[in-house]
């Protein structure tokens, strides 16, 4: 009670409760869709959802890019090591939670990106937001260069930096040499972007980036959790297909897209990774992947280092399917890589036609809304993979044809 006898309790519900209605009343809510895959089977699973019993859908919006989460190479080797060595790894790296595994799976990672070394984390998330807010304060006075269109993880790790942080709008060499020029010669830099955009399906201009990294001495940073496994002879992403991995001072990566199983990763020489290693809280401090989950990892990476069949059919299938999608008039964003958006600009458009597509198609594709991508630029996301057919991209095409127009949709200009 206030001195003349009000009540001014805060009332937690109720904000609360605001915050949700909210996300409601923006038609950005996420609803998180009750499934299961089928092992073997995928892109076939079964859906949970508002049905008497399970519903046979498509899954089309999956970062298991490869299907290697259902590889059975990955699948024996998890089961391995579940019977050799059990589920979890007993505590953090530097307490119980170092195992041969992990040590293994490092040197799988930084012979990928011919690397002296690398680390690894329990997410992509984490392996950005770590490497990024430590190396900043290890770097007296530096200044992050990041390009606007940057993962969440890759701004969450600047920002817990402290340290200056300039943007670049996305893949603008002009505009970030301009401020690469701009800044005291004698100052710390890092220049942090993605290969893969997995938002607008556009790939940064890497060889150019470490071009002005080298005239204005500064570090780089490359995100290629949307490339590793997928480009490149080995799988080594798209700086090992434009041979230009060297170049870069530290690669990150994941383990839960297209090596289909989970965890995070940099890559580069020892002393850096030494320094993460040492310094990092959230590497420190975290209990580390379990080895049933490494060794899964493993046996993906070693296979995507030798066997090109996944990617060649991961190519083959988004190249059809921005083919069908064009021809039939919608508003794909082409690009050229293995991401396929389809341009809605309306969150409450976009979550009315993912819900259609599930109740009446069997189709999963999720929207994409603020805040992972601008206000105005909500879209569908189908991520095709080796394993999609033709016959599910036509099934795909005429329902998305038929949901446009139903909903008087606007098609590509």
């Amino acid at each position: 009670m206030s001195s003349d006898g009000t009540d001014v309790r805060v009332d937690y519900t109720r904000v609360f409760t605001q915050a949700i209605d909210r996300l409601h009343a923006e038609g950005r809510y996420r609803v998180f869709i009750d499934i299961l895959r089928n092992k073997g089977m995928f892109p076939n699973a079964r859906c949970f959802a508002g049905h008497n019993g399970p519903k046979p859908i498509t899954v089309w919006c999956s970062n298991d890019y490869l299907a290697m989460g259902q590889h059975p190479k990955v699948i024996e080797a998890m089961e391995e090591a579940l019977h050799d060595v059990g589920a979890g790894s007993g505590g953090t790296r530097n307490i119980g939670g170092n195992t041969h595994y992990h040590i293994d799976l490092e040197h799988e990672l930084a012979d990928l990106h011919g690397k002296e070394s690398a680390l690894l984390f329990t997410s992509g998330y984490v392996s950005n937001e770590a490497t990024l807010s430590t190396l900043a304060k290890i770097l007296p006075g530096c200044v992050i260069f990041s390009d606007e269109l940057n993962h969440a993880s890759m701004i969450a790790g600047i920002r817990n930096s402290g340290c200056e942080k300039r943007i670049f709008r996305h893949n603008d060499l002009a505009h970030l040499e301009e401020l690469l020029a701009a800044e005291d010669p004698s100052v710390p830099k890092l220049i942090a972007f993605e290969s893969v955009y997995s938002m607008e399906a556009d790939i940064a201009p890497i060889a150019a980036i470490c071009d002005l990294a080298d005239k204005y001495n500064a570090l780089t940073y490359l995100d290629e959790v949307h490339a590793v496994g997928m480009y490149g002879a080995r799988g080594g992403g798209i700086s090992e297909q434009e041979g230009v991995a060297d170049r870069l001072t530290i690669i990150e990566g994941t383990l839960g897209k297209a090596f289909g199983v989970m965890g995070g990763y940099i890559a580069a020489d020892q002393t850096i990774v030494d320094v993460i290693r040492s310094y990092a809280p959230g590497f420190i401090f975290t209990t580390s992947l379990s080895p049933v989950l490494v060794a899964g990892v493993l046996a993906s990476v070693r296979h995507l280092k030798s066997s090109s069949v996944e990617r060649e059919g991961q190519q083959a299938s988004a190249t059809l399917l921005k083919t069908m999608l064009d021809d039939a008039g919608l508003p794909v964003m082409m690009g050229d890589t293995h991401i396929v958006p389809i341009m809605v600009g309306d969150p409450v458009k976009a979550k009315r036609i993912s819900d259609i597509l599930l109740a009446e198609y069997g189709v999963y594709v999720q929207p994409i809304n603020y805040p992972t991508v601008p206000r105005g630029s909500e879209r569908l996301r189908f991520t095709p993979g080796p394993s999609h057919t033709p016959v599910m991209m036509r099934e795909l095409t005429d329902a998305l044809v038929e949901i446009w127009s139903r909903l008087e949709l606007r098609k590509a200009a």
